[in-house]
């Protein structure tokens, strides 16, 4: 799979008369994955949504691939369809690859149950396993994570850099943790005011121990209380 750098250039974007983005500049670079941290109301899903192609702005974003896979904060699995079939249907056929998806997750004895018999961990685990397996070059997280308790999204974020490790493909991930940031992250970027206002880069192995000291969580916490 070849990727590139997706390079944002001069991007705004306008609520009304409210200005989230004026001339933003970013370079999101190609099998990394890069959180997004700020304040509520600050862009980070704004941003997740241009990348996604789900809302017009103006300016320039080059290097966005033809296939982009999306994880939300709520599950959103298809009610009607079992587990299986809602991995099935991001890829158009029954496959050999919802199989390995489902073991990796360690769901494969949930195969068969609808979303609605699934705990809140077991359901986002499959979303993971679904986004994994579309082939896309781009994965866009907004909070996967937020409403998990700590024990499952340590758990959580151990299957996601496992799937990650099988392709790498580029990361780009919204959280409000900075916790979340240390152990999945290459890269955190603060944005302020329509701004990168700080950007922090860590050549650790990820998933890092969740709750360890470290100078890339102590730069981003700083840098949050300057705002």
């Amino acid at each position: 799979m070849e990727m590139k750098d997706i390079v944002l250039c001069g991007v705004s974007k306008n609520y009304g008369e409210t200005a989230v983005y004026e001339n933003f500049d970013l370079t999101i670079r190609a099998g990394e994955i890069t959180c997004l941290l700020g304040a509520s109301g600050c862009g980070k899903t704004t941003l997740l949504n241009m990348l996604a192609g789900l809302l017009p702005y103006t300016g320039e974003i080059r290097g966005v691939p033809g296939r982009v896979s999306y994880i939300f904060q709520e599950e959103r699995l298809l009610p009607n369809l079992t587990v299986r079939q809602n991995i099935d249907y991001v890829l158009g056929k029954r496959s050999q690859k919802t199989e390995e998806m489902l073991a990796l997750v360690e769901l494969s004895d949930k195969a068969d149950v609808y979303p609605s018999d699934l705990s809140g961990g077991q359901a986002q685990r499959v979303s993971i396993a679904r986004a994994f397996a579309y082939p896309s070059e781009l994965l866009l997280m907004d909070e996967p994570f937020s409403s998990l308790d700590t024990a499952l999204k340590i758990r959580l974020t151990e299957v996601f850099c496992k799937l990650w490790e099988r392709d790498r493909r580029t990361v780009v991930f919204v959280t409000h943790d900075v916790e979340e940031a240390y152990t999945l992250a290459h890269r955190a970027v603060l944005i302020r005011a329509g701004k990168a206002a700080a950007d922090f880069t860590c050549g650790e192995k990820i998933p890092r121990p969740y709750g360890e000291p470290s100078p890339f969580k102590q730069n981003i916490l700083q840098a949050m209380l300057q705002g």
